[in-house]
């Protein structure tokens, strides 16, 4: 593991590192803040699953998640949202291929080979980051904005025990049922829509639902709110009884503007559960 840079920030360390993945056969990057008690000893964790389009530095630098990180005293782990490098496969198209991971292991030509980002996930990069830092494995919890919030919820229901709270901003509810889904889904794991459903959100939510607390905030002004679709994970919710706060908030749109005027209840929450035992 390579150290690109190491900076203070809120009393704590604002790292960035890369390393070779066996997962994604290439170079990945991430970014880990650590907070100052992890000097003392380790400390719990919170996974944050960027959008599409996005590297491990948006949301490092636009989330505002370290000054609130630091309060709780929690470390935030920033993946990147896919693998990149010469000979990985992209697409002229944004929403697919490189910034565009979906956090799936893809099955299909040409994205098989590099395109593991769930087993990078939810494997890989856990186990190094524990290894190389003051980390609690037995404390994680997990977030995402767009589709790193579609991974986050999947992740937190598909992996029982894993995390003790979930949350998102403006996840992608419900992509077996809107283009923004369909189209990743279809060219990562083939046509059977019977492989997509373990990659819905709602329909996680009304199958398995979370042994947890849930907060998921949404804008009411989000201009991509109908590929979103909220309204099939708010019901899917409603149905289960599943201990959750799901927020529509006036004005807001889905940009970073967004995510960090929130962020502080989220790290809260988080806090909360992490703490909680």
């Amino acid at each position: 593991m390579e150290t690109l840079s190491e900076n203070a920030c809120f009393g704590g360390v604002q790292g960035v590192y890369r390393h070779a993945s066996t997962a994604c056969q290439c170079d990945m990057t991430f970014g880990l803040f650590l907070p100052a008690e992890a000097k003392d000893g380790p400390v719990p964790v919170l996974w944050y699953l960027s959008g599409l389009t996005c590297t491990h530095e948006n949301a490092m630098t636009k989330a505002g998640a370290q000054a609130w990180a630091a309060e709780q005293g929690i470390a935030v782990v920033f993946p990147d949202t896919s693998p990149r490098g010469e000979g990985v496969a992209d697409h002229e198209d944004y929403d697919l291929g490189q910034g565009a991971g979906f956090y799936v292991n893809a099955t299909q030509t040409p994205w098989a080979p590099h395109f593991n980002m769930w087993d990078y996930v939810a494997e890989e990069l856990p186990a190094l980051v524990t290894q190389n830092f003051a980390i609690d494995s037995d404390r994680q919890a997990i977030t995402g904005h767009s589709m790193g919030g579609h991974g986050a919820l999947n992740m937190a229901m598909n992996l029982p025990g894993r995390f003790k709270s979930v949350s998102a901003f403006a996840p992608f509810s419900n992509p077996t049922g809107a283009d923004w889904g369909r189209k990743q889904l279809k060219a990562y794991l083939g046509t059977d829509e019977a492989d997509w459903a373990k990659h819905d959100a709602s329909i996680l939510m009304a199958e398995k639902g979370f042994d947890g607390p849930v907060l998921i905030d949404t804008g009411a002004n989000d201009q991509f709110i109908d590929l979103l679709r909220p309204e099939a994970l708010a019901q899917a919710i409603a149905m289960r009884r599943q201990q959750a706060i799901f927020r529509l908030q006036p004005g807001y749109d889905h940009s970073y503007y967004f995510v960090s005027t929130f962020m502080e209840d989220h790290i809260t929450f988080h806090a909360e559960a992490l703490y909680g035992d």
